[in-house]
Order: C-alpha cells, then structure tokens, then sequence
C-alpha cells in the first residue's frame, strides 16, 4: 500500500510540474494556423506587457512561443489564433531539433514592444493602405504622424516608422493627368501647400525634402524604416534630387531644370541609383525605378518568390522573410516593383520576380538603422483602382503578403546577436 501511494504521489507531482512548466506554443504553418495575422497580435500584446517572446525562425512557418498564461490563452480564444501547450520536455525536444546543424532554423528572443508610428496624411481619402489596415486587424497599437510631427522632431520617440504611400518629390503621385479636376485632388493640393507654406517653404517639393531629412536622420540614428507603394522610389529621388528642381509647371507653377538629371546625387540614396527621371506630366511614372511598365505580366502568371536565408547565419533577413510558404502573390502599385539595374550593390534583395528581372522586397543599412522597401500598394488587391473600397482583411487572415509586412513590425523587438563568421 505504502508502495503504491508514493507511486501515485509521484505521478501526480509529475504531472502537476509538466502542467505548470508548459508554454504556449503559436504554430504558423500553413496547415495548423488559422489566424496568421492575428497572431502577430499575440506576440506584440505579450511584449507590451513586458513578457520575453521566443520566435522560432523557419520552424513550421515561423512560430512563436510564450509563457502559458491564462490570459494570452483566452486572447488566442477570442481572436481565433490556432495554440497549443507544450510541456517544457516537448519544447526542449524542439529547441534540440533548430539547434541542428542540418536544420535551417534558429531562436530569437523578442524583447520589448517597439513604438510604431505610420507617417500618413490625415486626409488620405480617396486611399487606403495596407499596413494601417495590418496593424488594425492585428490590433497592434499605433500612433500618426506627418509632416508637423516629423518637422518637430517627434520620430525620436519611436522606433519603427512607416511611410505611407507618399510622394516626396511633390508631384502629388503623378496624378495630374487624369484627376487634376477631381475633388479629391484639388483639396490635397491645398492642403499640402498650406502645409508647405505653414513651415516657410514656397513649394510643396521643398518641404517634402525637408520631411525626407529628417527621416533619413530617424534612421541613421537607429530608427527602422519600412515602405510601400510610391514612398520608396519617390522617397530616393527627393534626396537625390535636392538642389534641383525636377517638377514641371504643373505641379510647382514654373519649369523644371532643364539639367535637372544631371544633377542628381544617387549617393544621398538609401536603395537605387542611376535612375533616369520621367519628367513628362503626362506619364505616370516618376523615374524608370518602378518597373511597372517593363514587366508585360498577366495577373494569373504574376507571382514573387522569396529568398531561403540561413537563420543561423544571417538572421535580419530569415526574421524578415518568415513565412508559411515562398511563392507570394504579386499585386500592383503606384510604384509595383524595383528594377533590379536601378539597386544599389548594397542593397540585399529578399524577394524577386525573376522571369521580369525585378526586386519585390529589398532590405538595407544606413548608419545604425535599417530600412525594407516592399513594392506594391495592396497584397491581396491586385490593381487597386482609385476610390475603390479597402480589403477586408477578414478575407484574408493568412495573407503571406501581410505577413511581411508584419514581421518588420516585430523586427526592432529582436534581440540582436553577433553576425557568425
């Protein structure tokens, strides 16, 4: 008898201690996962209460780990994220099978929440975009700001900034042609220029310039930048641009320099150079770094593949390329994709369009921060028309293109370790 209950007792202080050291494990593979993008809502809410989150790069399609408390269990519950708990044993097991040499995957300790703030116009109508509708339907919290805020030195204050699809040359995205008569697009005018006149600037141009400075210095100083859509070619060509005046009458009430293109400075760039501008009003394009009108695609053949990283050796780009599969649905844009002659050597192409000779995702350095440019206006609107209504995001809760855009969300949180040589 005496046998048997310290048999029993021992069983139970077994299972009580497997209990209490479980962890719940959050799988984003194809198969287990039915909320992709809500979970990174999860793992953001776990840093936002001070919990360390562990990401387990390219094991089953990037999935996170964290303490098993009630409450991020009910959390999952409520927003439909697929969990499971996990004994310590069995996470041990895992932690075993990526520290394989053989096997492509590693551990990263997510440590703090970054503060995120979207630069974006507060009368964006007739717009909508993309990451603002990410992190809505995350619920990862954020503030606006735009041009007072940038121009007040308020980008200190965070540490991850995005830019949305905004054109820094003062051109109003080149729509000129075919909405200067439209409601929408006198009343932008007005008011960007009440904005460029309210901070001691004569032309929009200028304090787009002066806006683009200040968020290269954001990033120098640490910051991280990420881009869609017109901002990242429109964001180079101001900063390569500045001393010449490259906006035609239309757009600034004079003519342009007519040695506007040789003055161009590709130096000040974080990601292109040698680009020739498209100067005529009349023509969508800003410069020949989107390849919009190279790529000749039907929407049925119109896929991008991203790059396979080491996770051990080079973990920036594994973390931003986390995924439940590689093959990514192209979509287009003001500005779709980067022609691959127009990159800097610097920049490290993280996804591509081989068959049209273009870069989708692209990633770089600049002082101490980093910067992503992704190309495209909408990962699941393939031609997002003007006025049109925004995605619905509960269409599309495992969107592979959404989650890039959210693993750059939690980059800054990583903790940084020594490149291995």
């Amino acid at each position: 008898m005496k046998a048997f209950l310290a048999l029993l007792t021992g069983l139970v202080f077994f299972f009580t201690t497997e209990v209490q050291a479980s962890r719940l494990f959050i799988p984003m593979d194809a198969e287990s996962q039915a909320q992709h993008l809500k979970a990174y809502g999860i793992a953001y809410a776990a840093l936002k209460n001070g919990m360390t989150v562990e990401w387990l790069i390219n094991y089953r399609g990037g999935s996170f780990v964290l303490d098993d408390a009630e409450s991020y269990v009910r959390m999952c519950k409520l927003r439909g994220v697929s969990f499971e708990e996990i004994s310590d044993s069995k996470y041990s097991a895992i932690l075993t099978e990526i520290a394989n040499p053989d096997f492509n995957g590693d551990l990263i300790k997510l440590e703090k929440a970054p503060k995120i703030a979207v630069y974006t116009p507060p009368n964006k109508e007739p717009w909508d975009d993309a990451v603002t509708m990410a992190l809505d339907y995350a619920e990862i919290p954020f503030e606006k700001v735009y041009d007072d805020e940038v121009l007040g030195d308020d980008l200190p204050k965070y540490d991850w900034l995005h830019l949305h699809h905004e054109d820094f040359t003062g051109q109003y995205g080149k729509f000129w042609a075919g909405f200067h008569n439209a409601t929408w697009y006198q009343n932008d005018q007005k008011t960007i220029e009440a904005m460029a006149a309210k901070h001691g600037f004569k032309k929009v141009s200028q304090l787009k310039l002066a806006v683009a400075k200040k968020i290269r210095d954001f990033v120098a100083g640490g910051g991280f930048l990420f881009a869609m859509c017109s901002a990242p070619d429109s964001y180079d060509i101001a900063l390569a641009a500045e001393g010449a005046d490259i906006c035609t009458e239309q757009f600034d009430g004079d003519p342009i320099d007519p040695n506007a293109q040789s003055k161009l400075n590709y130096s000040k760039c974080f990601a292109f150079k040698d680009f020739q501008l498209v100067t005529n009003p009349y023509v969508y394009r800003k410069s020949d770094i989107d390849n919009t009108d190279f790529r000749h695609m039907a929407k049925e053949t119109d896929y991008f593949s991203l790059f396979t990283f080491s996770a051990k050796f080079d973990p920036v780009p594994a973390m931003l390329c986390q995924n439940h599969t590689t093959t990514i649905k192209g979509f287009m844009g003001q500005s779709t994709a980067f022609r691959k002659s127009t990159l800097k050597s610097s920049v490290l192409i993280m996804g591509e369009n081989k068959a049209a000779d273009e870069a989708r995702y692209i990633h770089g350095e600049y002082g101490k921060g980093t910067w992503s440019f992704f190309g495209g206006h909408d990962p699941e609107d393939y031609q997002h028309i003007v006025g049109e209504d925004p995605t619905d995001l509960k269409l599309h809760p495992n969107s592979p293109g959404y989650r890039l855009i959210l693993n750059n969300i939690l980059f800054p949180a990583a903790k940084k370790k020594p490149r291995k040589t």
